[in-house]
């Protein structure tokens, strides 16, 4: 009775996903009226890009996913400090290189890659790597994705017309932004984990809910792949 009730739960949830994840994929990235703002704003406009770099990351389901799998076997508070730490030092470092020093990539690969990230981590987490025998640092993949993460940022920011004046400090606020909601949504997510690893759920889901996480990533890659396909 409970395997038959565990594969409806499995059933509804992949449905719901597939069927979810496309308008997310659609709806995430720049608001008309946020593209509007950038596009006409010139000089400093320190506070209205903290707001935007926090509502992108706070509404950015993929970054989201790719977080909750990096804390999802975390346990002390100094450890998900560790990686996030990571993963917002890699993000930074792509983001304001990126649209300060003009690098470029296609948007679709980025996001694509970004999509496989959250494979990874669900991967990962299922045991994956160590059945195959490798043995990679978490910290430093978490680090290395989140490179990519912050190229995917600055692939936004970069399909519009930023004004070069006041530049630099737009992009310190909107990456203060991108950190504030990251912490915001951090805190959220340890709260979630902390309440749910408190009943027995967690054990019997936990692998359920890792290979959700695999399939979000892959719906994600294969939407951004597709896209580039038709660029």
């Amino acid at each position: 009775m409970r395997d038959s009730f565990n594969k409806q739960i499995c059933t509804a949830a992949l449905t719901a996903l597939l069927l979810g994840l496309p308008a997310l994929v659609l709806a995430h990235g720049v608001t008309a009226r946020d593209a509007g703002f950038i596009e006409q704003a010139a000089g400093v406009h320190f506070g209205p890009y903290v707001y935007l770099g926090a509502k992108h990351m706070v509404t950015g389901y993929d970054h989201l996913l790719f977080l909750a799998g990096v804390i999802f076997f975390l346990y002390r508070v100094r450890d998900v400090a560790l990686y996030a730490s990571l993963f917002a030092l890699g993000h930074s470092l792509t983001l304001m290189g990126s649209v300060l020093g003009g690098w470029r990539a296609d948007a679709h690969l980025v996001d694509a890659i970004i999509g496989l990230s959250v494979v990874y981590k669900g991967f990962e987490n299922l045991g994956g790597l160590r059945a195959l025998g490798w043995s990679i640092d978490a910290r430093w993949a978490v680090m290395a994705f989140g490179l990519v993460h912050g190229l995917g940022l600055a692939t936004k920011l970069q399909a519009l017309s930023l004004s070069p004046d006041g530049l630099l400090t737009n992009m310190v606020g909107f990456n203060l932004g991108v950190e504030l909601g990251q912490l915001a949504a951090l805190t959220l997510m340890v709260l979630v984990f902390t309440l749910w690893r408190s009943t027995g759920s967690f054990t019997r889901h936990a692998r359920l809910a890792n290979i959700l996480l695999m399939v979000a990533g892959f719906v994600l890659c294969g939407y951004q792949l597709a896209g580039y396909g038709q660029a």
